[in-house]
């Protein structure tokens, strides 16, 4: 019995579900392979890297839908999605960050369409819809953190989580609204093992008359990967590892973000709810048996140490 990779429903003898394929297109019936295989997506991400808009360390392909023939097509410009294949050196990276994406939707963290797509060769690549283009290709203004504060890409992890929240306090149309959604992120990227949220991976877009932050991308357990010993990218009170529940709700939350503390409550409980259904879509996924485990004994240990 087979699993979509785009939605993780049970599809039989199918490689996709219905549901799946619909979220991709309401006109798509099937999906056929990436026509290239795993290494050959990497170096032709490599030989595209100058004339695509896209950037970052990991090898990345910008592509269409191409309803009519059934598949992603690479594109040089004007794409409406990023391919992400397998990566050379880590294992199970587009099966972690499909899975962690999954689990950020889950808590209410608002995240384009992304999903998994079978390749020539039987692996997968991670797909992710841009949020940054309108139909007819038109673009809509993100500006990422690193930009807004001055700093480069070489030190993108020299700032800090309050330099983030001055960010949002300057140029957020409805800051406190934002403030919010940034403890949501920071607390779930804690849980999950992704240490590495850098000034890159913050963004902020402008449209409909409000500025505010982007959608989330590039969320992945970082930690079962490179097995880290920090917990997170940005340093909180000065601190990357270690954090207690005082650090995160009660001086990031509070006192930094100004949230009030029925709220902080309510966040708690709201994660407490989450994690056995974060469970059992870790156990839906298409991480390995070891790395499912690794996942969840992570958010355990996590959730333990801010109690």
């Amino acid at each position: 019995m087979n699993r979509c990779p785009i939605t993780y429903e049970l599809c039989g003898k199918d490689r996709y579900s219905t549901k799946g394929l619909r979220l991709l297109s309401k006109k798509l019936t099937t999906l056929n392979d990436f026509p290239y295989t795993s290494k050959e997506q990497i170096q032709l991400a490599s030989r595209l890297a100058s004339k695509l808009s896209i950037q970052g360390v990991q090898p990345k392909l910008s592509i269409i839908l191409n309803v009519a023939e059934a598949g992603f097509q690479v594109v040089e410009k004007n794409g409406t999605f990023i391919m992400k294949p397998p990566h050379q050196l880590y294992e199970e990276v587009p099966e972690n960050e499909d899975l962690t994406m999954h689990l950020a939707q889950l808590t209410g963290i608002e995240s384009p369409l992304h999903g998994m797509a079978y390749n020539i060769d039987n692996t997968l690549s991670y797909f992710i819809q841009r949020f940054d283009r309108k139909p007819r290709n038109q673009k809509i203004a993100v500006e990422d953190f690193s930009q807004l504060l001055g700093f480069s890409r070489e030190t993108k992890y020299d700032a800090s989580m309050e330099k983030v929240i001055s960010v949002i306090e300057k140029h957020c149309t409805f800051p406190l609204v934002e403030k919010f959604k940034l403890f949501r992120r920071t607390l779930f990227n804690f849980l999950t093992g992704n240490e590495d949220m850098h000034l890159k991976n913050f963004s902020l877009i402008r449209h409909n008359h409000k500025v505010e932050l982007s959608p989330a991308y590039d969320l992945l357990n970082t930690t079962i990967i490179i097995k880290a010993t920090e917990e997170i990218a940005l340093p909180i009170r000065g601190k990357k590892s270690h954090l207690k529940y005082d650090d995160l709700f009660n001086y990031f939350g509070k006192i930094r973000l100004g949230l009030q503390d029925k709220i902080l409550v309510e966040e708690m409980d709201h994660f407490k709810n989450i994690l056995p259904i974060w469970k059992t879509i870790i156990q839906q996924s298409f991480l390995s048996l070891s790395n499912q485990n690794l996942y969840m004994n992570l958010i355990d240990k996590r959730w333990q140490q801010i109690q």
